[in-house]
């Protein structure tokens, strides 16, 4: 008989073949040339963070005792170092005219080739009395800051091995996200994120240069998570999150954003990686195209491991609510002479799931009382980017890509002693897609002054036809009242989306930098358009702080599927009354001021205050507001809506951050905020997203056991106040046998606080040319129950408490070689 145990054994012995053989010609040949496994190869490329131009003759150098690895970078940037040793490395890069740079923390093992991009700030003064205050970031914390070097407030650059260490992340760069000042997941089960109050929905994804819609599986349309992300870490290069004031280049979002880049396969050598885990069954392959080793290649496949073994028919425990999904994501990178490079990207996957109302847990996150429910969703993008440099200090990029999503749900209520009867409740088939031209421009006028500017231009098909069930009024004593599926909403179509910014950047001196922006937007649909200022400005007071400002005015157009929302009068006609809503707009201002202690220890605090404006609420006095969107698994369903709705957001957030040095870590995050709004009603309250504080302390250890083994522990600690919800009123529910909220008392209620605390174990064994890493990451490891919202129990006719995912043990098990 087939087990779950042996399954897994299997897969982890396919997984570790490489440990007793090639897997092929290519691997062995590579394989026989490397004479010993106790080094690794660290190559890149250096490039001018301005113009992203090669940097040649500039010098990196392994910073370890007694060692004299050194290279020059080539007359097209590129570098190699050989016979790097396996460990956490630190490199240093110097260049004639540049600010050192210093890389922390570079993690080296045997499976793989440690590839970089390295930029270096070109210095203002050129003399060696500022050569330690160069790069104005600081540059002994290099890999916290962000790629975009117009943005000087509420940036933070990851990588990937930020998105695999922090304990409760799941290899997501969602979660992971979660971690950083003034951010937290919507709920556990589920990685939509809430920035400084501000509803999920208000973020931006970019990826690629490509803006995109929710890369979740079984995301809702219009929202911007899931419980399970089509991101895959393993193919990410080091990529920006922004939480306010973002640049000019960055529209249509008003609280933050994702701007992802994929990473370059290898161009020298044939790469695989193999992973088993939460997440699911996954492959992956890179290495060069063609004999000259111009271009490469990078892709990954996954399939949900949950789905896989309920497939062989084995029973996971969920009953029929099995999560299926796979994915896909890949990139060919190939240069085009010197002077250009063509590459060719993709994301996608498809996801469904099933629930079944006669196995309902009434109690349960995922369930509603008695209800079946089949959900499908899908996701995808492809695009190709060509950069060209017309000259050193001019390039040019440009990106075509085409994206979408569906979503298909069917819902129905069950009835009958034995639950055999079906109501019809609910149905959705939504489609949204999207065909995208950009092309951004940058000149570096000199070593004081930039310049980029860039247009972006959205078609938007999309078909929404959902329906819900509806009683008619009754036509007598007795008689059973009859009911039908009335459309919310029978739209198809298409509209535009106009994008376009210029922001320009000047250094004073190599102590202050300043920029300025504008951005515009307009949407066709209904010919809104915004006119968005921003500037920032940062000045270094000595060699270890400075202090940052940012101002920015921020727009963004309604999901689709409001403007489309219908509105059924007493005759039976329809009318679409949402249609002319325009951009939710906001005014975001950011203080700043960053110190670092010693070579590996930095504090960070912002100040923010954010007013919002233009929000959708009724045409009559309620509490309803869009800004609130996101707070459940639910469409938009306010109709008859107008933009006359406020918010406002402001706070203060403190990061104490040690990045990996000497075998530990920590980063401790606090924020301290209130994040209100105003309905149709004028009566300001707590949004849904309130909590007013919170705090995380992640911090991890890392024992060498033997050159092969390494032991690492990582946990993390969470803590914040509890969000505000809308009470049922008891009396009128209790009646009518079915929830009816106190709208008069919305978001009056509040929730205990949160608390959690996950754990994670990490085992990695460099052996060979392969690298195994194991881990086993216990979440919520008090199985404290902490609420999610309320429901109304129909069975019981009362109140009860949904809560969050309790204990969770994620294991995962990961080979590359």
């Amino acid at each position: 008989m087939i087990t779950f145990s042996k399954l897994l054994a299997a897969a982890l012995a396919f997984l570790a073949l490489p440990l007793f053989g090639p897997i092929s010609s290519a691997y062995a040949q590579q394989s026989s040339e490397v004479k010993t496994g106790s080094t690794q190869v660290v190559k890149g490329r250096v490039l001018d963070a301005d113009s992203k131009y090669p940097i040649p003759g500039a010098v990196i150098s392994l910073v370890l005792q007694g060692s004299n690895i050194a290279k020059q970078s080539d007359d097209q940037g590129y570098f190699r170092l050989e016979g790097v040793p396996l460990g956490r490395q630190i490199l240093r890069i110097t260049s004639i005219g540049y600010g050192p740079r210093v890389i922390q923390n570079v993690l080296v093992t045997a499976g793989k080739e440690v590839v970089l991009d390295i930029t270096m700030e070109e210095m203002v003064t050129q003399s060696a009395t500022v050569e330690v205050v160069a790069d104005n970031k600081n540059p002994r914390l290099a890999a916290t800051e962000v790629k975009n070097e117009m943005s000087y407030v509420s940036g933070r650059g990851f990588n990937i091995e930020e998105t695999m260490r922090y304990a409760g992340s799941r290899n997501d760069p969602s979660r992971m996200a979660s971690n950083f000042a003034g951010v937290q997941i919507n709920n556990d089960g589920r990685n939509d994120i809430i920035i400084r109050g501000n509803s999920p929905s208000g973020m931006l994804w970019r990826f690629e240069g490509l803006d995109i819609p929710n890369p979740s599986h079984f995301g809702a349309a219009g929202a911007t998570g899931g419980p399970v992300s089509i991101l895959n870490n393993n193919v990410l290069a080091k990529s920006d999150f922004f939480t306010g004031a973002f640049p000019a280049e960055f529209g249509n979002a008003y609280s933050g954003a994702f701007d992802l880049n994929m990473r370059q396969g290898n161009r020298d050598k044939y790469e695989f990686l193999g992973q088993v885990g939460f997440n699911g069954f996954e492959a992956g392959a890179e290495g060069p195209l063609g004999k000259n080793k111009k271009g490469s290649f990078l892709a990954n496949y996954r399939y949900s491991t949950l789905g896989l073994v309920s497939k062989l028919g084995l029973n996971v425990g969920t009953g029929a609510a099995v999560p299926n999904y796979q994915d896909l994501t890949f990139k060919l990178s190939y240069d085009v002479g010197k002077s250009g490079r063509v590459e060719v990207f993709g994301m996608g996957g498809f996801s469904d799931i099933f629930f079944n109302g006669k196995e309902a847990d009434t109690t349960s996150l995922y369930s509603g009382d008695r209800q079946d429910l089949t959900y499908r969703t899908s996701m995808g993008v492809v695009g190709a980017n060509y950069i060209h440099f017309w000259s050193p200090k001019t390039y040019g990029k440009l990106t075509f890509g085409m994206s979408g999503n569906t979503v298909s749900a069917i819902n129905d209520s069950l009835a009958g002693q034995d639950y055999s009867q079906k109501i019809k409740l609910y149905r959705d088939k939504t489609s949204t897609s999207r065909t995208s031209l950009r092309y951004n421009l940058s000149h570096k006028f000199s070593s004081q002054s930039t310049l980029n500017f860039g247009t972006m231009i959205d078609y938007q098909g999309f078909s929404f036809n959902d329906s819900v069930l509806t009683y008619l009024p009754a036509t007598g004593v007795g008689v059973p009242r009859q009911t039908y599926m009335r459309p919310l909403r029978t739209s198809d179509g298409s509209t535009m989306l106009y994008q376009a910014y210029g922001q320009y950047q000047y250094k004073f001196s190599d102590r202050l930098t300043a920029n300025a922006g504008l951005h515009i937007q307009n949407i066709s649909l209904n010919n809104q358009v915004a006119i968005e200022p921003r500037i920032g400005a940062r000045y270094l007071l000595d060699e270890l702080s400075n202090i940052s400002f940012g101002y920015g005015l921020h727009s963004q157009a309604q999901p689709l599927a409001t403007y489309f929302r219908r509105t059924v009068a007493a005759d039976g006609s329809a009318e679409l009354t949402n249609k002319d809503l325009k951009f939710t707009q906001s005014h975001h201002l950011v203080l700043g001021y960053n110190r670092v202690f010693g070579s590996h220890t930095r504090l960070r605090t912002e100040a923010y205050l954010q007013e919002l404006y233009n929000a959708p609420v009724e045409a009559r006095p309620t509490s309803y507001s869009m800004l609130n969107y996101g707070a459940d698994f639910n469409y938009p369903t306010g109709d008859s809506l107008q933009s006359t709705g406020r918010g406002r957001t402001f706070g203060i957030e403190a990061t104490l951050e040690r990045t990996f040095s000497n075998g530990y870590y920590f980063l401790i995050t606090t924020s301290v905020y209130d994040s209100r709004y105003q309905g149709s009603d004028n009566v300001w309250r707590n949004t849904a997203f309130n909590s007013n504080w919170l705090v995380n302390v992640l911090g991890g250890y890392e024992v060498k056991l033997s050159k092969t083994f390494v032991l690492a522990f990582d946990t993390k600690v969470t803590t914040g106040g509890g969000r505000y919800y809308t009470p049922f009123d008891v009396t009128a529910s209790t009646i009518a046998r079915s929830g009816i909220q106190d709208d008069a008392n919305a978001y009056g209620k509040r929730f205990e606080d949160y608390f959690r605390i996950d754990f994670k174990t990490t085992l990695r064994a460099n052996v060979g040319r392969v690298t195994h890493e194991f881990f086993v990451d216990i979440q919520n490891i008090t199985n404290r129950q902490n609420p999610f919202s309320k429901t109304w129990n129909i069975e019981k006719n009362r109140e009860s408490t949904i809560p969050q995912l309790g204990l969770f043990p994620n294991v995962n098990y990961r080979v590359v070689f």
